[in-house]
């Protein structure tokens, strides 16, 4: 390694992408290219730095594959930030296997640290978790164990573990303070705050109450039957019943909760559940369809009974029946979460993080911009989506995940 190319590295490590691009910036062999990729990153030009990268991966040669690895790992970073979350991540398991397997251990854990947060965005909490249980390797940096420890900050949180939450902050703080990098402390400090915001409103028939994350959660375990339009599904105690993806069920569950101990008629839940206003005979004989669906769903922790005019929610075991509502109102509020974090999110990536249709999101997205919630910059493939940030509650509850109760 060259001075120049070394005085480089040492300065992107210190964050001066500036002093390092001083150094390379008219050279363009491979070393070279990498280090101004890297340093265009941190001045946020994603898809330059992307570009170096590509071209210092592609310039290194075949006797040269730790240095590509290492390029891929970079690569992958850039696009993570730049919430670019298609294709497969086999080039980045493989890139951090051949670094472990070399003894470049920081750039290995790195790069499953980057892959652990790739299924977090997208909801996928489980291999999230098998992520993080490889990532830890020896000898790494103190910013490696602190976004390490976020990270599995972040899981616990979403998996409504919030103790775990506070101890494994606690842990990232103290890495970062002997780190050193205060973007990475602020990050930290910031999902603190968040979560002493408010997570959610209780819905009962005398009022609403905002609702702590630690009320929530505590609510969500508690003998009360919850109808969780945050997450969208039942919960009582420890048993959940999802109704994400059946969005009639779910509504004809909230409308029946909201009505307890009372009944709702058959006009008003077909026209919240099917959004019908001059229902016929099919649209009942549907009705009860949906309701005998529903019933079948419930089985164990709820009954549905048939009254004259409609049909009532019957608790078997619960104390009460309650509704958590989302602290944003709307049907858009888990898009609003997402953007809400401050990246420029494509729409093909809100699609894969929401489990819906590219289409959807596009509506939606054209929606939320008519009533100045959120905004796109760029044109065309190089659009994306971005909203302020939401100061006043947190979106924990909000963000798409499987559902688990640790």
């Amino acid at each position: 390694m060259d001075s120049l190319i070394a005085a480089s590295a040492r300065a992107l490590a210190s964050g001066d992408p500036l002093g390092a691009l001083r150094r390379v910036a008219l050279r363009d062999d491979p070393p070279a290219l990498a280090l101004r990729g890297i340093a265009m990153a941190q001045l946020g030009d994603y898809a330059r730095a992307r570009e170096l990268l590509k071209r210092a991966a592609r310039g290194f040669g075949t006797h040269e594959a730790l240095a590509r690895a290492r390029c891929v790992v970079a690569d992958a970073e850039v696009a993570l930030a730049m919430r670019d979350l298609g294709g497969t991540t086999r080039a980045l398991q493989a890139a951090a296997s051949l670094l472990a397997a070399h003894g470049d251990f920081p750039n290995a854990m790195l790069a499953r640290l980057l892959i652990a947060r790739r299924l977090l965005l997208l909801g996928k909490l489980d291999d999230a978790a098998q992520a993080l249980h490889e990532a830890p390797s020896p000898n790494v940096p103190a910013r490696h164990v602190a976004v390490y420890a976020l990270i599995v900050a972040e899981l616990a949180l979403r998996t409504l573990r919030v103790a775990d939450a506070r101890d494994a902050l606690i842990r990232a703080q103290t890495a970062a303070s002997t780190a050193d990098v205060p973007a990475l402390s602020v990050e930290i400090e910031n999902l603190n705050e968040a979560m002493g915001r408010p997570a959610a409103r209780q819905w009962q028939a005398d009022g609403e109450r905002a609702l702590s994350l630690d009320d929530a959660v505590a609510l969500l375990h508690s003998d009360s039957l919850v109808i969780d339009a945050c997450r969208r599904g039942v919960s009582i105690g420890n048993t959940w019943r999802p109704l994400a993806k059946r969005p009639v069920l779910f509504t004809l569950a909230l409308q029946l909760a909201r009505a307890w101990p009372g009944d709702v008629d058959r006009e008003t839940l077909i026209a919240e559940a099917f959004r019908l206003r001059r229902p016929d005979e099919t649209h009942r004989v549907r009705l009860r369809v949906e309701i005998g669906r529903l019933r079948t769903l419930l089985k164990g922790i709820a009954e549905i009974d048939a009254t004259p005019r409609g049909f009532a929610l019957r608790t078997t075991s619960a104390d009460a029946v309650t509704v958590l509502l989302p602290p944003i109102d709307g049907e858009r509020a888990s898009l609003i979460a997402l953007l809400a974090d401050g990246a420029a999110w494509s729409t093909s990536a809100l699609a894969l993080a929401l489990g819906a249709s590219q289409r959807t999101v596009q509506r939606a997205l054209g929606e939320l911009e008519a009533q100045g919630r959120v905004r796109s910059i760029g044109r065309a493939r190089a659009q994306r989506w971005m909203a302020p940030p939401l100061t006043e509650f947190t979106t924990i509850l909000l963000l798409p995940a499987g559902w688990s109760f640790g």
